[in-house]
């Protein structure tokens, strides 16, 4: 596989910029894997995001340097307030990946193996302020892979940072679905978030008796205050999923089938005031799936 360079601008260093493409994926579709709002300068450098990269679009559609299959709409947008600092996309994978990414002058952006290994990265030296929309694909397939975008300001490489497809979980890093502040009596019950199972990591890292697969920061953080009820934490799925819970003590909690089915479950009865880290897993795979994760103090899945 041959990488290849910038022969347009010097605004991107090793990328193809192409003006507009005949045939292109749709930057104005709500992205996959969420949306980044990021300030020159920003903290928690670089930002990561699990996701699959892949998908059943040609980026050759796009221009004859861009490489990989992709999805229609965005894996991630990330709207960006510049400064004077470059910003930098990177992927990082076990499966051979490239960058798809269109910026705020309109113009699309690829790469192939500029970063460590197979990896692909997008440097852009002066960035514009704006929506940059981020597709990861797939070299020579159109399959799903687990992989890692990375968004920074500082990094070209995130291989060392991503945690890839070792690593253990890290409650330091921010969740990729949100965080809420909830106290004992909230309403309403359950408190509910869809999102997707799964990523690199596995969940036995943490403790042998732990299950399935899992991204390296959490899915979800809740701010507890508790009271008299207990706390469930549960996911509804139609895959097999499992769950990991860092506690206020620093305790990890695991599940596999506690849940309805193949759903995990796990109740404190007694629970602690204090954070909670919420990772979902895949069972037996790295895939991402479709989940709802429930908080409550009544119901469990």
């Amino acid at each position: 596989m041959t990488s290849f360079r910038s022969f347009a601008i010097t605004a991107a260093v090793f990328t193809a910029a192409i003006s507009a493409p005949a045939v292109a994926q749709n930057a104005d579709l709500n992205p996959t894997y969420g949306t980044l709002e990021l300030r020159a300068g920003f903290n928690n450098d670089p930002r990561l995001v699990q996701l699959q990269s892949g998908g059943s679009i040609d980026a050759s559609a796009i221009g004859s340097p861009c490489r990989g299959f992709v999805a229609n709409a965005p894996d991630v947008r990330v709207v960006y307030s510049s400064g004077s600092l470059p910003l930098i996309f990177s992927a990082d994978s076990d499966s051979d990946t490239t960058l798809v990414v269109n910026a705020p002058d309109g113009r699309w952006y690829c790469d192939d193996d500029s970063g460590e290994g197979l990896n692909p990265s997008v440097r852009f030296n002066q960035p514009l302020s704006g929506r940059y929309e981020v597709w990861v694909g797939t070299y020579g397939s159109a399959s799903v892979r687990a992989a890692v975008l990375g968004v920074s300001e500082l990094y070209d490489d995130i291989s060392n940072r991503s945690g890839g497809s070792g690593g253990a979980p890290d409650f330091s890093l921010d969740p990729t679905y949100g965080s809420a502040t909830l106290r004992s009596g909230f309403t309403p019950d359950p408190h509910r978030i869809r999102l997707q199972s799964g990523g690199p990591i596995s969940a036995s890292v943490v403790d042998s008796s732990c299950r399935g697969n899992i991204s390296r920061a959490p899915d979800y953080r809740v701010r507890y205050t508790s009271g008299r009820l207990p706390l469930i934490i549960s996911v509804a799925s139609s895959s097999d999923t499992t769950l990991v819970v860092n506690g206020p003590s620093g305790e990890w909690y695991c599940n596999d089938d506690g849940g309805d089915g193949l759903n995990p479950s796990i109740r404190f009865d007694t629970p602690r005031s204090g954070q909670y880290d919420i990772w979902v897993g895949t069972f037996g795979s790295t895939r991402l799936e479709s989940a709802i994760l429930d908080i409550s103090e009544l119901y469990s899945n």
